[in-house]
């Protein structure tokens, strides 16, 4: 089944009667040769690259619950590549460009809208930062703009730009990045998966990970035993406890992010906004609704929820920075369970267990990164060797102390990053 213009409007004229599920539903073969833990945007991108790149098709992707449940569908939708470290540049600067293609490779609308992103700046150390982030990106071959005050202000007329706190100095502007929707990419990368024959199980949750002779065997699950010949961990914030099951611990803890959506409103904000000094952000959704978010929790925490205190303080935040949103209501809340590494990078190794590998460590980067990262980490488990984008995302950087990548400069602490 493939989606067209003329298709969507003959279905329209018949009652939509033509229209076949997206993907399968089937039982859990008894063997694989490769399993994904994990169902999200990371796992099913893996899989799809996995099938795709390498031609790798006797693949199940477990998912504990049901395909975008998890934080692919709990996030803030932002899509950029705006880092400036050698190692996290060069991959985000990959992700980003399959990110441009994605839709006509899916043949699926993942609503990807490159509005572009303003990084707010808010005294002068801020702006020299951003100047050299600026020219780190432009030297990595993407795009980047240092906007003065004027500039700003002709853009985002609405922000408050005289608070004696934070007065705005100027942004840095990436016009290729931007939003997609969440659930939306996870939908079309199963559906891609689905085509080239991986299984999808879904309300299959990974109780325990086989290992003989230093060596994965296979996972049981709620559903019975699976042998593999290899297994892939893409589970996000539960990345720490799927770990335990094989005996690892890892250099990550787990916190809650919250996220928030106001009622619908008329256009009024056209790029993804982020507070230099509050660690705001803020989208309009295409169907009207101000989308954002702010500080993680500050505990570690396995509650997919919120609390009133965090809430507040990201209510104070949008005021500061945009006093008019203090008229919209706010629709619902929901919180993301993050997987914060100490030096706020991501992890795509193999472990120390022959035929297991891991992908974790997204702290707040996870969505912009789901086509990279299924890339990479599909890459890695069909080769066995790290994707050159992927390269410095080891694992034992945190046992040695090289190759450290701090993007923030904020410390070996989880929840500065």
């Amino acid at each position: 089944m493939r989606f067209s213009g003329l298709r969507v409007l003959a279905e329209g004229l018949t009652g939509n009667r033509g229209w076949k599920p997206h993907w399968r539903d089937p039982a859990p073969k008894p063997e694989y040769d490769i399993v994904i833990i994990g169902g999200g945007g990371h796992g099913l991108s893996t899989a799809y690259h996995l099938a795709k790149e390498h031609g790798l098709t006797n693949i199940a992707v477990l998912e504990k619950g049901y395909l975008g449940g998890g934080n692919v569908g709990r996030n803030t939708t932002i899509v950029r590549a705006n880092y400036g470290l050698p190692g996290n540049s060069e991959f985000y600067s990959h992700s980003l460009k399959l990110w441009e293609g994605m839709e006509q490779e899916l043949n699926f609308n993942t609503m990807m809208s490159q509005r572009g992103i303003i990084n707010l700046c808010h005294s002068d150390g801020q702006r020299d930062a951003f100047a050299r982030r600026g020219n780190a990106m432009r030297n990595q071959g993407d795009d980047a703009e240092l906007l003065d005050r004027n500039q700003v202000r002709e853009m985002l007329p609405f922000l408050d730009f005289d608070n004696i706190r934070f007065p705005i100095y100027g942004g840095l502007l990436q016009r290729r990045g931007g939003t997609a929707r969440h659930d939306a990419v996870a939908w079309g990368y199963a559906r891609g998966a689905d085509q080239h024959g991986v299984d999808l199980i879904q309300n299959c949750e990974v109780t325990g990970i086989d290992i003989e002779g230093g060596r994965v065997t296979g996972v049981q699950t709620t559903r019975g035993a699976i042998r593999a010949k290899k297994v892939g961990i893409v589970v996000a914030g539960r990345s720490g406890q799927v770990a335990a099951l094989a005996g690892m611990r890892l250099p990550i803890e787990s916190h809650v992010l919250q996220a928030f959506v106001t009622e619908g409103l008329k256009p009024c904000i056209d790029n993804v906004v982020s507070f230099g000094m509050g660690h705001f952000y803020i989208s309009q959704s295409d169907k009207g609704g101000l989308v954002f978010g702010g500080d993680l929790d500050f505990y570690a925490s396995y509650a997919a929820r919120g609390n009133l205190p965090m809430a507040e303080h990201v209510m104070e935040a949008a005021m500061t920075l945009m006093p008019m949103i203090g008229k919209a209501r706010v629709l619902r809340s929901w919180g993301g369970i993050m997987d914060m590494s100490s030096d706020g990078s991501p992890i795509i190794d193999k472990t120390g267990v022959e035929g297991l590998y891991l992908n974790c460590g997204w702290c707040y980067g996870g969505f912009k990164a789901v086509p990279g990262s299924g890339f990479s980490f599909a890459h890695l488990m069909a080769t066995d060797r790290p994707h050159e984008p992927a390269a410095k995302f080891r694992l034992d950087r945190f046992s040695t102390g090289r190759g450290l990548m701090d993007e923030e400069g904020t410390g070996a602490q989880h929840n500065l990053h």
